[in-house]
């Protein structure tokens, strides 16, 4: 990995060796779908780094949620100059363009009937449990992809931003975890790591590129939902909300949710939002595909409206998208009401991170598709909402239903 050099610390050794040796070059699984989901590990103790017991990874960095985005309007202002295409092929052998505005760019390349497909993301840390962040962070990345119902990634690249705050000794105990987390995601895909860059700056953060190369036929152009086509939506809601709730345990900021919720609750409404946020969207795209899905995206730091609204614009016919039902990680919705306009959940306005796909399917497919994503992952999906006649744009009922998820507690049971 290129980039600014962090002296002679173990850090620096360790890096170039994952970036030049075979730690970052490991295969990729014979099982697509084999590993997937996160690891059984114990909640994160830096006293176990031999690190400070107040240590958070959290404070290497001043934003978060919605805090680090760039409003939209703002993007397609700045990014004005660039190409912008959005079109299908029109003829035998032409190739499909996306570009600026969805998950991922669509290159037509050299060789006849191929796409380089490419998606690129940075993060800073949103979890205290580095190994945990470096996952979620491959996991978001991956997202992009698999929104155009992409199965296979070639090749991915990580980017590290070395917090210039931390000690040394912190940067040679949490660095390699956060690596580590990335790979095993990355190996888990079916893909691999073959370079990257690193540098120094104020803030923590960690990022990447995906690129696959593909045939037409192995990934979806997201434009041609129909009228009575129905929204899917494969992971809860609430993931902000609850690493939120977490992290003010023990602050004057409880008082504002503790009469809706307790700490034990917060806690595991914590774990829940790592394991979701963990866990790629990897069998969603296969089954994009098996039940002719028509376009999709995936819910990140704009919210459901948002990527909703921005889907529904892509569409070639003059639909637009109604969402009735809001499933949510349990109490986070209760959560959210607590703290007023702080997250805007029940809007679909809260950010969320390394979210679930919005997949347009057929009404006649989608239940299918859900009892198959819980046949092969063990997860829930939902029906949330449908496409019907109008203006290309997306809205949330009045009163949207709620969905707890999960509907019942069980003990020693995440879900």
């Amino acid at each position: 990995m290129a980039g600014a050099m962090l002296g002679n610390s173990g850090l620096a050794r360790q890096l170039q060796a994952s970036a030049l040796g075979s730690p970052l070059e490991s295969e990729a699984a014979d099982d697509p779908i084999a590993g997937e989901g996160t690891k059984e590990r114990p909640d994160f103790d830096p006293t176990k780094l031999e690190l400070a017991p107040a240590f958070k990874l959290t404070r290497f960095a001043d934003l978060k949620g919605k805090g680090c985005r760039v409003p939209p309007a703002l993007v397609e202002s700045v990014l004005g100059g660039f190409s912008n295409e959005n079109t299908r092929p029109s003829g035998e052998g032409e190739v499909g363009k996306v570009g600026v505005g969805m998950d991922c760019t669509i290159t037509p390349i050299r060789l006849g009937g191929l796409s380089m497909i490419s998606t690129t993301d940075m993060f800073y840390p949103v979890v205290e449990d580095p190994y945990m962040m470096g996952r979620i962070a491959c996991s978001s990345i991956l997202s992009d992809l698999y929104a155009m119902g992409v199965q296979e990634i070639d090749n991915m690249l990580m980017f590290l931003g070395v917090s210039s705050k931390m000690t040394e000794k912190e940067r040679d105990k949490v660095m390699p975890l956060m690596i580590e987390g990335f790979k095993d995601t990355a190996k888990e895909a079916g893909t691999k790591i073959s370079g990257g860059q690193t540098v120094l700056n104020p803030w923590l953060m960690i990022g990447g590129v995906a690129t696959s190369i593909c045939q037409q036929e192995e990934y979806i152009i997201p434009d041609t939902a129909v009228v009575g086509d129905v929204l899917v939506l494969t992971k809860p809601l609430g993931t902000g909300v609850a690493m939120n709730c977490y992290q003010w345990l023990g602050s004057e900021r409880w008082s504002r949710i503790k009469l809706v919720i307790g700490e034990e609750e917060a806690r595991k409404g914590y774990r829940r939002a790592l394991d979701t946020m963990a866990r790629t969207n990897r069998s969603s795209a296969i089954l994009m595909h098996k039940y002719n899905a028509h376009g999709a995206t995936d819910i990140t730091g704009l919210g459901l409206l948002g990527h909703a609204m921005a889907l529904a614009k892509n569409q070639q016919n003059e639909v637009s998208f109604v969402i009735h039902n809001l499933p949510v990680i349990a109490k986070m919705a209760a959560v959210a009401k607590a703290c007023g306009n702080m997250f805007s959940l029940l809007q679909g306005q809260a950010s969320e991170t390394s979210g679930g796909l919005l997949i347009c399917l057929p009404r006649e497919q989608a239940a299918a598709y859900c009892k198959d994503i819980e046949r092969m992952e063990g997860y829930q999906s939902w029906i949330i909402g449908i496409v019907e006649k109008g203006s290309r744009t997306a809205r949330i009922i009045d009163k949207p239903r709620v969905i707890e998820v999960p509907s019942k507690e069980k003990e020693d049971e995440l879900w």
